[in-house]
């Protein structure tokens, strides 16, 4: 005689069949193969009643429902006068009813919070003194996710409009003497499922980067969004409203044209093409195997790629992977950059109080109002760049260490002069005074050089007391006496007002005057002067 099915899974065929499910949609969920379900559907040739199925109650048993089927007593049972009951043998025992049902509206709560079995277990010994065990929990915890399922959205991305990314456990892999399982790096494209996979070291940010690029390259292009999860190389800090992204990524995906989107914290469900994918590379490309070298691995998994992978019909679609991605997708992606993504540090330097920070040992030059501030720094072996609140304030090509690189745009105008810079400014100055204060001006550093520029300094001072006009004509008077020193410009302004000292314009007419020296102290000047030499 063929088995028959308790009573409790004949109740749950029957009204499934009632809801419209198909014989394979039962088998699936509930594992009863769907030649056995034929028998209790009522429609079909294949019915059989018999008296357990007439015995059937008509309403499913709902787990932790109150409205629970009366059961017939079991054999031995006792009335309610104490007195024993004697049942006949082939009566129907009653279905076991869970420890955990008294505690169903706490544990409901706490699954509502996201909490395990064993989360809830504990809680419950803890807070409700359960007696009982933990496999008492976990089995009511998965009924009632079996009855109260997660629906789940499924998302659809135009061609090239997104990417996913994820990492998974590669294959054992020779190292060092030992067999060690690397990572492998796996970017899906979400329209065509085309995918990238590549086993690396270690997850670090420029390895990540790297990855990006080799996937880019595979691809012929960039897709507008790539999806990635929460790790340190390409989100720092996990928030819902306001992640806080990787510099180094966030410039990454600057240069390459493309938005970072994290998935949300506990959301793998989000990237689920990808998650998916990891799933089907480490079951049907590399499981079982071993390789003595990463690079042997990573050519696996290209060859595994072009002749499985991308050529599967995917379950989903129904359509070729490498058919949608050429004749769709491929050409949807943004194009390459010109050039690639160059790497560089990330730090923190405080300006001196020269204008200038230091980094590798060389000095370079920020706006000299951000003295005593910490600056974001970010440089490589070609270049720096100083960042002030995400302002860029600074870029300077790399020079060698113990080396200042200074520009003058960053630093006072006083401050960053050269002496012929000074020059043309000073002379600029007296020409605004008038001619003969520059023709004055061009004698006195013809004569003394940088030590003139101190007279030039004082001349052009003496219009806070006197006109340009009075200037320009002691300078004129001091050019003809030939003087090139500051007092006898200013003497010769004060003389201007006093007209008993008053020098006549025409000064080559004089052959006395109190600012002419005897021609006698220039010849005992310039004897003294000899014999110092001499010495």
């Amino acid at each position: 005689m063929a088995n028959t099915l308790k009573m409790e899974r004949q109740t749950l065929i029957k009204q499934l069949l009632k809801l419209g499910w198909s014989y394979r949609r039962i088998e699936k969920e509930t594992g009863i193969r769907h030649e056995t379900v034929s028998k209790y559907d009522p429609n079909h040739p294949r019915y059989h009643d018999n008296s357990k199925a007439a015995n059937m109650p008509t309403e499913l048993n709902t787990f932790g429902s109150e409205n629970r089927p009366k059961c017939p007593p079991t054999e031995n049972t006792k009335d309610e006068s104490n007195t024993t009951l004697t049942l006949p043998s082939n009566t129907v025992k009653p279905t076991r009813i869970s420890k955990a049902l008294p505690y169903d509206n706490i544990i409901r709560d706490k699954l509502a919070l996201g909490l395990s079995a064993q989360r809830i277990y504990q809680d419950l010994v803890c807070e409700h003194e359960f007696e009982h065990g933990y496999d008492c929990i976990k089995r009511y915890v998965r009924k009632l996710k079996k009855k109260n399922p997660k629906v789940f959205a499924r998302m659809h991305c135009n061609p090239g409009e997104e990417a996913q990314v994820d990492f998974g456990k590669g294959a054992p892999t020779l190292k060092n003497g030992r067999y060690v399982r690397p990572w492998f790096f796996k970017m899906v494209l979400s329209h065509s499922r085309h995918s990238y996979e590549e086993c690396v070291w270690t997850q670090d940010v420029e390895t990540f980067i790297q990855c990006h690029e080799h996937a880019f390259e595979a691809f012929g292009g960039v897709p507008a969004i790539v999806r990635v999860d929460n790790l340190k190389s390409a989100v720092l800090e996990v928030n819902l409203f306001e992640p806080e992204l990787n510099p180094l990524f966030t410039a990454f995906a600057k240069h390459y044209n493309f938005s970072i989107l994290p998935c949300l914290p506990r959301k793998p469900e989000h990237k689920g093409k990808t998650e998916s994918g990891v799933g089907y590379t480490k079951d049907n490309a590399l499981k079982g195997l071993k390789f003595n070298s990463i690079k042997e691995q990573n050519d696996h998994l290209r060859f595994w790629n072009k002749r499985w992978a991308r050529t599967r019909i995917h379950g989903t679609m129904k359509r070729q992977v490498w058919a949608v991605f050429i004749n769709e997708e491929k050409q949807a992606l943004k194009p390459l950059p010109k050039e690639y993504f160059q790497f560089f540090k990330i730090g923190s330097r405080k300006v001196h109080n020269d204008g200038h920070i230091e980094v590798n040992r060389a000095y370079y030059s920020v706006p000299h109002r951000l003295v005593g501030k910490q600056l974001d720094v970010h440089f490589n072996c070609k270049w720096v760049k100083a960042f002030d609140k995400n302002e860029l304030v600074a870029f300077h090509r790399t020079i060698q260490a113990g080396y200042f690189q200074t520009n003058k745009k960053h630093i006072p105008e006083q401050f960053c002069l050269t002496t012929e810079e000074y020059k043309t400014r000073l002379l600029n100055w007296c020409s605004e005074i008038g001619r003969h204060c520059k023709l004055w001006a061009l004698k006195v550093i013809k004569e003394r050089n940088q030590l003139g520029f101190r007279a030039i300094q004082g001349v052009l001072r003496l219009n806070h007391k006197y006109t340009t006009e009075a200037i320009n004509l002691a300078c004129a008077q001091a050019v003809v006496l030939g003087s090139c020193r500051f007092h006898t410009v200013k003497l010769l302004c004060e003389n201007q007002n006093d007209p008993e000292k008053q020098v006549d314009s025409q000064l080559e007419l004089l052959q006395n005057h109190d600012l002419i020296r005897n021609p006698k102290e220039y010849q005992n000047y310039f004897e003294r002067l000899q014999n110092f030499n001499s010495l």
